[in-house]
């Protein structure tokens, strides 16, 4: 009986795995183009063709370091969780994003802790909770500490993605 248990879990398991697509693309016909949808992670950014766009913008970007000191390194690095929405058919989510990651670089954030979800022009991505987020402008960075939402960074910085950032999560 127990194996049989054990047998039953692993395939409830392998198919809810198995219905997350990550770094899925599909054609936009607003945006005219082949977009991520839905989870995505850092290798999809910097997969064909989205790698142009972003490679471009993370090397050329030279983050703020003394506003990133700032920063509880620790405080930040081990409580903070994120959800990052994006379109990669946006013009700001082609400079924020990249430059977001370059920011999370420096500060060695572990990157499993972060959600990233692209979404289409109409800012829907099935197979994800955006809804729930109620994602008004894209890129929108949220930052969470023990469930609890802190903050956003919502299309554009309003100081800097630094300054924004450090205000924000504290330090």
């Amino acid at each position: 009986m127990e194996k049989f248990s054990l047998a039953i879990i692993a395939f409830v398991l392998t198919i809810g795995c198995g219905n997350q697509q990550i770094n899925h693309t599909e054609f936009d016909k607003k945006a005219a183009e082949d977009i991520l949808i839905g989870h995505v992670n850092l290798e999809g950014l910097k997969s064909a063709p989205f790698n142009e766009w972003f490679n471009a913008e993370f090397e050329y970007f030279q983050q703020d370091d003394s506003s990133l000191n700032t920063i509880n390194k620790d405080n930040f690095i081990d409580h903070v969780k994120i959800t990052m929405v994006l379109g990669n058919w946006c013009g700001d989510s082609k400079r924020e994003v990249p430059r977001f990651y370059k920011i999370l670089e420096y500060l060695q954030y572990d990157l499993s802790n972060m959600t990233v979800i692209c979404v289409n022009t109409r800012k829907t991505a099935k197979g994800t909770n955006v809804e729930q987020l109620d994602i008004q402008k894209v890129p929108t960075f949220i930052f969470y500490k023990e469930g609890i939402e802190l903050g956003r960074i919502i299309e554009t910085p309003k100081l800097s993605l630094e300054k924004d950032m450090a205000e924000i999560v504290g330090q």
